[in-house]
């Protein structure tokens, strides 16, 4: 004899109105915490970061560099927008957020483990000096994987085999960029693991992956050196400075930098006084003097000056 149950149907109603009812989002836009987050995931803040290390540009432009991408245990996805083409180019990055589903974060995650952010092989190093490093950061509950890639995207293709051998052709040897072919398929996978971080949309279900829009910051910093004139033909008009006293705070000594950090309305004076200036805009201080000063949108993981040192 077979048994079977029967579920009231009311019961079996609920379960439908459980189920396809839609899904509930914060006051601010942001969407309500999904499901408890995957095995080894934290809770909140940064999961995956990718970030661009040295390089041939000034300290204090490598201070003030933003991320590529940051990817946040909420949904948030932070990246560098594309920029205009015009020299001086505008004071603020273009920088935009996207929300992915709270559920699909953990796929973002696993795709920057199987990519090799955890691993330790060797990458070689292409022979350029003036291209930056790559970083990559992946944070888990247990531990923080870090791994940097001198010169990503500097990889030439193998040349063909000659009467020497075949080095670089599929049997371990060199190729003209110095990388071996392990090394080059391993970059190649981590260079797409950039272009997939940077766009989710490519790697995630559709209705996962909400609209981009401009990011707004609580806190923007700013990153202090003298100003000088860099003796162009074009015209630099000094624009009073709305945030806090500057110079501020001594940030690389040695080189000449120091910081600011504007929150509440000050953020919000320094963000409506940028859009109309660009990076070699002179910002005029109380006592008249004349500063250059790289603006810096604090990400939501950062709290002040200080989590703009080593890059």
């Amino acid at each position: 004899m077979i048994r079977t149950t029967c579920v009231p149907l009311a019961v079996t109603a609920l379960l439908l109105v459980a189920a396809c009812g839609p899904r509930a989002s914060g006051g601010d836009g942001r969407p309500s915490p999904g499901p408890e987050p995957g095995p080894g995931l934290p809770a909140e803040g940064l999961v995956v970061q990718v970030a661009h290390t040295g390089g041939f540009v000034t300290p204090q432009l490598l201070a003030a560099r933003p991320p590529l991408v940051s990817v946040y245990a909420d949904g948030r996805v932070v990246t560098q927008g594309p920029r205009i083409e015009i020299f001086p180019p505008p004071a603020l990055p273009n920088l935009q957020v996207q929300h992915v589903d709270a559920d699909a974060v953990p796929e973002l995650v696993d795709r920057a483990l199987r990519a090799g952010v955890a691993d330790s092989g060797d990458l070689g190093s292409p022979p350029v000096a003036d291209l930056p490093s790559t970083r990559f950061t992946v944070v888990t509950q247990d531990e923080t994987y870090v791994r940097e890639v001198h010169a990503l995207g500097a990889e030439e293709p193998p040349g063909p085999p000659d009467e020497n051998g075949p080095a670089g052709t599929g049997t371990g040897g060199e190729g003209p960029d110095g990388l071996t072919d392990d090394q080059r398929a391993a970059r190649a996978g981590l260079q797409e693991l950039v272009r997939a971080l940077g766009d989710p949309a490519s790697v995630l279900p559709a209705d996962a992956v909400g609209a981009s829009e401009g990011y707004v910051p609580e806190a923007v910093a700013g990153v202090v050196t003298a100003w000088t004139d860099p003796q162009s033909e074009l015209e630099h008009r000094s624009v009073p400075w709305p945030g806090p006293p500057l110079p501020g705070e001594p940030l690389e000594p040695r080189l000449g930098l120091s910081c600011v950090l504007a929150t509440g309305e000050q953020a919000e004076a320094v963000l409506t006084a940028a859009r109309s200036a660009s990076t070699a805009t002179p910002w005029l201080s109380e006592d008249g003097r004349r500063w250059s000063v790289a603006l810096r949108p604090l990400l939501p993981h950062e709290e002040d000056c200080t989590d703009l040192t080593g890059r």
